[in-house]
């Protein structure tokens, strides 16, 4: 996803800026009211200084106090959000690393079909396999090939796995040897033998062999 700003968002006029000891310091109100209109859900660096029209050397000490004063929440590295902004974090994670859509066991939990929460959020992607920590929560975009990227909706900002396809994801992946198979905290009984059916028949043989194990 590009860094750029939306058209309709606006720069803080330098009227509205103070200087305090030489540096330049963004109104709060006015900073996070600038924010939110540009519809945003997380902001980097290039953004700040659209908005702020700040240089870079201003816009890190400026930080510093928007860090501390809690006007702004660093989610990664280089990467910002308005606290109580509403941004949920899978849809940001979504958008730093797109292509990609909510998967495997995160998905699984979503719909109630796994009987436990998962440490990370998963997530499937054609891109590189990559894990990164938003907002204190680890976050693993597992690679799949771009024949297997299919079977996913949008929702609220990103998109999640049907669950048949989830569990495919999982059985593929443990296929592989890189993931475990849950069968005692899996509601099986929950997914559609068809869509699973269906689904399958675009993963290799192997997935479709243990299919037929596990139903």
């Amino acid at each position: 996803m590009k860094a750029g700003l939306k058209a309709r968002s606006r720069q803080i006029p330098p009227g509205r800026l103070q200087t305090r000891d030489g540096g330049v310091v963004v109104r709060d109100i006015e900073l996070v009211k600038a924010l939110r209109d540009t519809g945003k859900d997380f902001f980097a660096l290039a953004d700040l200084e659209k908005v702020t029209g700040l240089d870079r050397k201003s816009l890190y000490v400026s930080l510093n106090r928007l860090l501390k004063r809690r006007i702004l929440e660093r989610t990664t590295r280089g990467i910002y959000v308005v606290p109580g902004s509403g941004s949920r974090l899978e849809r940001i994670a979504c958008q730093l690393y797109f292509p990609c859509y909510l998967s495997f066991e995160s998905a699984l939990s979503r719909f109630g079909i796994l009987n436990m929460v998962p440490y990370s959020l998963s997530f499937a992607t054609t891109r590189k396999t990559k894990t990164i920590h938003l907002l204190g929560r680890q976050v693993d975009y597992r690679q799949i090939k771009e024949t297997l990227y299919f079977g996913f909706d949008h929702d609220d900002g990103y998109y999640i796995a049907k669950p048949e396809k989830a569990f495919l994801d999982l059985v593929y992946f443990s296929t592989l040897g890189k993931a475990s198979l849950p069968l005692e905290e899996l509601d099986l009984d929950a997914l559609s033998r068809e869509t699973l059916r269906d689904f399958a028949e675009r993963f290799p043989p192997r997935v479709n062999k243990r299919l037929d194990e596990l139903l």
